[in-house]
């Protein structure tokens, strides 16, 4: 299945992406697409649907996050060799774990918003795995079993403030607003064979910035949630995105080729959909 969430900022409604690509409402059937909708259970549930029946959504609304506000989001860094040499970082022995705010999870269309100080803002096309049972010091062997399903993400990333300013912890740098542009939709993990055979892109005004693969990824699926497992709890509905291949602004040579105001990035991931938004400037936001 390919679940999703539609309406304006704030009010989205549970939605499925049909046989034939339409958009049905699912909000008769579950309140969202949240912990309790992506337990094993609520799942078998909506694969017996006739998805026929369930009512059609008129128009292009627009998409939000597919997955509700989760728990927590969180994410691999340098989990590709060439991504990490081009960084000029070492090949990590163990998954790199940090953290964006939840908060920063957006509709995948959703425009993209240059912090106030910003100089350095950046792109990463990655894959985003969706939990679905509660995961506590999980086998490798067995770590499927806890996945719901897969989405893609676009890690936006902040360089100065990363790397300067974060006093070496990356959280200043990923979990500005805006920040985690997700979806169109999520996979259900049975529509996803091989997570770690997906081919991935993405691009700025058109120009191909980054090409890859999940399987060049040094840590695979299982291996992230059976390692992020062993230091905290996974909830159903918490979020993790996996790192990105090379190709990335930071990396770029003789002079990186940072996001400003007007660009607009499309990315990416087979079997999960793509992306576009436009980058814009600063805007303080109501309260």
């Amino acid at each position: 299945m390919k679940l999703v969430r539609y309406g304006p900022a704030g009010k989205e409604k549970p939605g499925l992406i049909d046989a034939d690509g339409k958009l049905r409402d699912l909000s008769r059937k579950v309140k969202d697409i949240d912990a309790a909708t992506l337990s094993d259970a609520s799942l078998a549930k909506l694969r017996k649907l006739d998805t026929k029946k369930l009512p059609l959504v008129k128009g292009k609304p627009r998409l939000g996050a597919c997955v509700a506000r989760p728990g927590k989001f969180v994410a691999i860094g340098l989990n590709y060799v060439d991504h990490a040499k081009e960084t000029g970082s070492p090949i990590p022995e163990h998954p790199i774990v940090f953290f964006k705010t939840p908060n920063c999870m957006q509709g995948p269309d959703d425009p993209v918003m240059q912090p106030k100080g910003s100089t350095q803002l950046d792109y990463e096309v990655e894959l985003g795995i969706v939990i679905g049972r509660k995961a506590s010091y999980v086998d490798e062997k067995d770590a499927f079993k806890y996945v719901a399903g897969y989405c893609l993400m676009d890690d936006i990333s902040e360089r100065e403030f990363q790397l300067k300013k974060g006093g070496n912890q990356w959280g200043k740098g990923k979990g500005c607003d805006t920040f985690g542009p997700t979806g169109p939709w999520m996979v259900t993990r049975d529509e996803v064979k091989d997570p770690g055979n997906l081919g991935m892109w993405l691009d700025v005004n058109g120009k191909r910035r980054q090409t890859g693969n999940t399987n060049t990824m040094i840590f695979g699926v299982a291996k992230i949630v059976s390692d992020v497992s062993q230091y905290m709890t996974l909830e159903p509905g918490d979020v993790i995105t996996t790192g990105t291949p090379p190709g990335v602004a930071m990396g770029m040579k003789p002079v990186p080729g940072w996001l400003k105001p007007g660009d607009v990035v499309e990315l990416g991931i087979d079997k999960l959909g793509t992306q576009k938004h436009k980058i814009v400037a600063f805007k303080a936001r109501s309260r």
